[in-house]
This record gives C-alpha cells, sequence and structure tokens, in this order.
C-alpha cells in the first residue's frame, strides 16, 4: 500500500464556485417566436390601481402580460429595487407582478425562465410542476430560502440562489438600534408621552457601556453587530463553533461555550439561522441558565425563541427586556402576549429594511439570476445543479458516507472549539485520476457546516462555502493493491486542533478521526478513533467507551428498552479483552435527556455521546 497526498484544496484549478458553462443544467430554448406575418404586438402599461402591478412589457394576446420573445422572461413576484430590474432588463424581458396568488403564480409560470420573491411568495413544488420544465432559476433576494422547496426545485432541474450579503450591515444596524431603544426604553416612553403623559421615572433605563454583549452566531451579521458593540464601550463575547479565533481576535471579541456566553451576558443577541439544532433553542432549561435581568435582541429568525417559554421569563424576570425583529408567526397574532407585553420592543421584520439595502441585494439576485440564465456557475447557489447519472450511481452510497461522517465527526466537536482543519483520506485502488473526488468532498463540506448553519452546501458552493468559514480541507489519496471494480474501499475524516465531546474518538495524535466504508449499497461507520465498529449509519447513535465485562450490553439494552427506544443494532470494538471497549448503538427514536442520564449513571461506562444523522 503506498500513500499518495494531494495539495491542499484553497485555489483548485478547477473551482466548484467557477463560472463554469452548464449547458444540462441550464441551456434553454423558447417556442414562443414571432415571424414577421405574426399579428403586431400590443404595448401593455398597467398603471398601478390595486395592489398589484406591471412593468412596460411586450404582450401577444391572451398570454396576460408575459412577454413572448426571442430573451428568456423573469417574473418578479415581489418589490425589487429599480437598479436590479434595471440591470435584468439589459438581457431579460422583466415582468413585475406582485402579490400574486399561488393559484395565479402557477398560471403564469409556465412562460417564464426566471422567478425572483423575497419571503411572502412560496415557491412549492405545484409551482414547479406548473412551469413544466421551463423554470431556470428561482432567485431570492434576501437569505433565507424557508419558501422555495428545493428538493422540487433540484428534481426539475430548476437552480436556487439567494442573496447572503448585501443586507449584512443594515441587518447589524437594526439590532444595534433595537439594542439602545430597549435599554432606554425609547418606545415606551415615546407612547407615553404621545398619550399626554411625562413619567421620567418610569423609564429609567441601563446604560450599554461596561456590560457584557453575548453575540450567538458570529457570522457576518454577529461580527458587524459585535464591532458596533465594542464602539459604545461594550465586553463582547460570542459563541459559534465555526467562528475563527483569529478572526474575533481582531475585533476583540472572546469567543467562548453555549453554556458560558449564557451565564455571563448582560445583554444576549441573537445572529444564528433557523436549523433543527437551533429550532427553541432559548427556552425554559437555557432561560434558567441566565443571569436575572437578562436583556434579548433578536433579528435573526423567530423560531430560535420558544415564545411561550420567553413570556414566562419575562414574568418571572429572568429576562428584564426583550427586542424583537422577528417571529415565529409572521405577521403575529394580534393578541400574542409577546408582543403586548410591556417590556417588550417590536418591529415587523426591518432587519433588511433600509435604502441601499434594499438596492444591494437587488443587484446582487440580478447579477446571480442573470448569470444563471447564461448557464453559469452561481457562488451564491443553494441547490445542486444535474448531475451526470452514470457518475451518481456509481457514487451514490460513498455521497451518503461522505456527509454522514462530516455530520459524526462535527457533533464530536466539544463546545467553543472552532473547526478549522479538516483532513479527508480516501483508500482506493484506481488510480488518482480515475477517481474525482469534488463531490465527495463537497459532500463532508456539506456535513461539517449545515448542521451549524442556514448555508445549504452542494457541489456548486462547497469550496467558496468552505472558505467563507475559514474552514481548511485537504485530500490524501491512499493507493490500495487490487481490483479497481469499486471506486471506494473507505473514506476518513479527521478535524485537528480542537476539543472532543467523546474523548474515544481522538487519534493517537490528537485529532477527532472516523471512517467508513460501503458494504452492499450501505454506508456503514468502521472506525472511531482507534476503535474498530461496524455500525450501519442510518437513524441515530449511542456511543459509549465502557469497561470491557460481561454484561454491559444487557444493561444498557435494558434501560433503552424500559425507556421506549427501539435498538435497530448493537456492536462492540475493543483495544483487548476486559480492557476498555466502546459499544455502538442503533436507535430508531432520541432517547430522552432522563435516558442519556441513566446509560451513563451504569458504573462501567466512562463516557458516552449521542450523535444525530
Amino acid at each position: 500500500m503506498t500513500s499518495l497526498r494531494t495539495a491542499t484544496v484553497q485555489n483548485p484549478s478547477i473551482s466548484l464556485s467557477s463560472r463554469a458553462r452548464l449547458p444540462s443544467a441550464f441551456s434553454f430554448s423558447t417556442n414562443l417566436r414571432f415571424s414577421p406575418a405574426a399579428a403586431p404586438h400590443r404595448r401593455l402599461i398597467t398603471v398601478a390601481a390595486s395592489n398589484k402591478s406591471a412593468v412596460l412589457v411586450d404582450e401577444k394576446p391572451g398570454e396576460a402580460g408575459i412577454a413572448a420573445s426571442n430573451k428568456p422572461t423573469v417574473l418578479v413576484a415581489e418589490k425589487l429595487g429599480q437598479a436590479g430590474v434595471a440591470l435584468l432588463s439589459k438581457l431579460a424581458n422583466v415582468v413585475c407582478e406582485y402579490n400574486l396568488s399561488p393559484e395565479e403564480l402557477c398560471a403564469k409560470i409556465s412562460l417564464c425562465d426566471a422567478l425572483i420573491v423575497r419571503s411572502g411568495t412560496k415557491v412549492t413544488r405545484e409551482v414547479f410542476e406548473a412551469s413544466k420544465g421551463r423554470l431556470k432559476v428561482v432567485g431570492r433576494a434576501g437569505v433565507g430560502i424557508d419558501n422555495v422547496d428545493l428538493a422540487a426545485a433540484t428534481e426539475f432541474g430548476c437552480l436556487v440562489v439567494n442573496a447572503p450579503t448585501a443586507n449584512t450591515v443594515a441587518a447589524a444596524e437594526h439590532g444595534i438600534a433595537l439594542l439602545a431603544a430597549m435599554s432606554r426604553n425609547v418606545a415606551q416612553a415615546d407612547a407615553s408621552v404621545k398619550a399626554g403623559k411625562w413619567q421620567r421615572n418610569k423609564y429609567v433605563g441601563v446604560s450599554l457601556v461596561g456590560k457584557t454583549l453575548a453575540v450567538m452566531g458570529f457570522g457576518k451579521v454577529g461580527s458587524e453587530v459585535a464591532r458596533r458593540a465594542k464602539g459604545l464601550g461594550m465586553h463582547v463575547v460570542a459563541h459559534d463553533p465555526y467562528a475563527p479565533a483569529d478572526r474575533a481576535r481582531a475585533i476583540g471579541v472572546d469567543l467562548v461555550s453555549f453554556e458560558e456566553a449564557l451565564s455571563t451576558a448582560d445583554f444576549i443577541s441573537l445572529h444564528m439561522p433557523l436549523t433543527p439544532a437551533t429550532s427553541k433553542i432559548l427556552n425554559d432549561e437555557t432561560f434558567a441558565k441566565m443571569k436575572k435581568g437578562v436583556r434579548i435582541v433578536n433579528v435573526a429568525r423567530g423560531g430560535v425563541i420558544d415564545e411561550e417559554a420567553l413570556v414566562r421569563a419575562l414574568d418571572s424576570g429572568i429576562v428584564a427586556q426583550a427586542a424583537l425583529d422577528v417571529f415565529t408567526e409572521e405577521p403575529p397574532p394580534k393578541d400574542s402576549k409577546l408582543v403586548q407585553h410591556e417590556r417588550v420592543t417590536v418591529t415587523p421584520h426591518l432587519g433588511a429594511s433600509t435604502v441601499e439595502a434594499q438596492e444591494g441585494v437587488a443587484i446582487e439576485i440580478a447579477e446571480a439570476v442573470a448569470g444563471a440564465l447564461n448557464g453559469e456557475l452561481a457562488a451564491t447557489a443553494v441547490n445542486a445543479p444535474m448531475v451526470p447519472a452514470e457518475v451518481l450511481t456509481e457514487l451514490k452510497p460513498f455521497v451518503e458516507l461522505a456527509e454522514k461522517l462530516g455530520r459524526l465527526a462535527v457533533q464530536l466537536v466539544a463546545g467553543g472549539s472552532g473547526v478549522k482543519t479538516v483532513k479527508v483520506s480516501y483508500a482506493s485502488s484506481r488510480a488518482p485520476d480515475d477517481l474525482d473526488t469534488r463531490l465527495l468532498r463537497a459532500m463532508i463540506t456539506k456535513g461539517l457546516i449545515e448542521p451549524i448553519s442556514s448555508v445549504f452546501v452542494n457541489l456548486v458552493n462547497a469550496d467558496y462555502t468552505a472558505k467563507q468559514r475559514g474552514l481548511r480541507i485537504t485530500e490524501e489519496r491512499i493507493i490500495l493493491d487490487g481490483s479497481p471494480e469499486n471506486p471506494l474501499e473507505s473514506i476518513q475524516v479527521q478535524i485537528a486542533n480542537v476539543e472532543s465531546k467523546f474523548a474515544s474518538a481522538l487519534s493517537d495524535s490528537g485529532e477527532i478521526k472516523v471512517e467508513g466504508r460501503v458494504k452492499d449499497g450501505v454506508p456503514y461507520l468502521s472506525k472511531v478513533g482507534s476503535f474498530e465498529v461496524d455500525v450501519s449509519l442510518e437513524g441515530s447513535i449511542i456511543l459509549c467507551r465502557q469497561v470491557d465485562q460481561p454484561g454491559m450490553i444487557g444493561k444498557v439494552g435494558n434501560v433503552l428498552g424500559e425507556e421506549n427506544v427501539n435498538v435497530s443494532f448493537m456492536t462492540v470494538g475493543r483495544i483487548a479483552p476486559r480492557k476498555q471497549a466502546v459499544m455502538a448503538i442503533g436507535v430508531d427514536e432520541s432517547p430522552s435527556k432522563q435516558t442519556l442520564k441513566r446509560i451513563g449513571d451504569i458504573p462501567a461506562i466512562e463516557e458516552f455521546v449521542f450523535l444525530k444523522l
């Protein structure tokens, strides 16, 4: 067996985010053409007499304002800055029609090559089905893409792009505005004076200088909030598993664990994405860990706060005040206890609502859509282009393995440890030129980043996304003797310079190490740290380090059975008889905290961790 090391993947010769032509993914044609003998066009100008409007377009009778020409047609379904519309008009017929019902959108979409929306329009599977294959790109003018069915878009060969950078400063400024307004009771005092009252003693505020602000999520917006808070004289700490420590230090911010951030903060500003891991991350349990009198600002996503728990925390005095720009349901109910609470300041999702941000978003999304219509790969793509069927068929089980190894590895990283250096090793009997690992590397990147991020990683944006987060991925080929019939024998993922939640996952040289292989088309975990295991990567997994002695499988199995948790498999890897061993248990349901505590209380269990796949 020989080892062949490849260069670090920092500036690959064929970047996954470079502007390469993809005829199979983006080329399009239209049968809507006019011959010289065709009926003359009508010019349509619609003056907004209701809440719907349209720009000047060519119209063929009966086609409801959608242009028929050799140019692609872009439907703008929500308000877009004029600079973006002008940019798109250089290469496409642009139709602006707002507040379309789902039925109206489906009726028009089969005549459109591109669709641009904000957060109010739902782009569902029905929209893609109604497009009959013509829709090539959906542009989301903003960051979140909760309103676009990504799976359906990919299935119908439609690229989805967003505009993640243009509103960064606007969102950060709004966060600071809410921070200051909340601390000085600006909204409440304003309403009081306008009601004819003069209650100076009632609205005494608190100072920001010298107070500790915890920034939860240290991405683009979070880091800009931190910069501005430092300028106000605040001490700033941050929690983000992917934040580079050097970037935080350059701003003067201390990276801390989630628990430390909660327990030390006078103010908490939320800037994390809404993912399954962050949904209702501020709840009764986490509020109980905070300083009494903490103040909370949220300009991220409403779903990261359990709103009923926040009301309870406000009523009990744990939370002194809250300032919210986002809500679980938007607009929130008129009788919402949270919105009506006297110590809560609210705004109607204004984070990106500045003139400058709206124009910037318009230009950013227009450039992305225009590039996609020209057959270019967009760095802001959030779903994958079409992959040749023969490549996908061969690599499919290894693609699944790669993503799950990434997900396992990142869940083993202890809080506060920034993931910066990842090494991937591929063991294969094929020659290096006969195995393209870009898709596998992209899926490992996807597994590493997606569990704690709102970014959707794919072949298009994997390298770009990793670089943006300071994630350095190197690849190593291990050439095996034997038949090259199978593309790979195994994949190994190592994360260096981090602490582990499960010490047994550390290799002899101190890196978190997981390795897997494919058996009968199914991905398996074959090694954790130095321990050999044989675990099907389905459902969720409990890893336990134990003293190797009789009865351990039965004890753990009994605990799970008594708690009605179904076990799909159980395997044990050990160093030597009666020494240390690692037990891997596959479970169909997520065990409760009490169940996991009972497992940890078994005397021979030295450590354990629960991992969701």
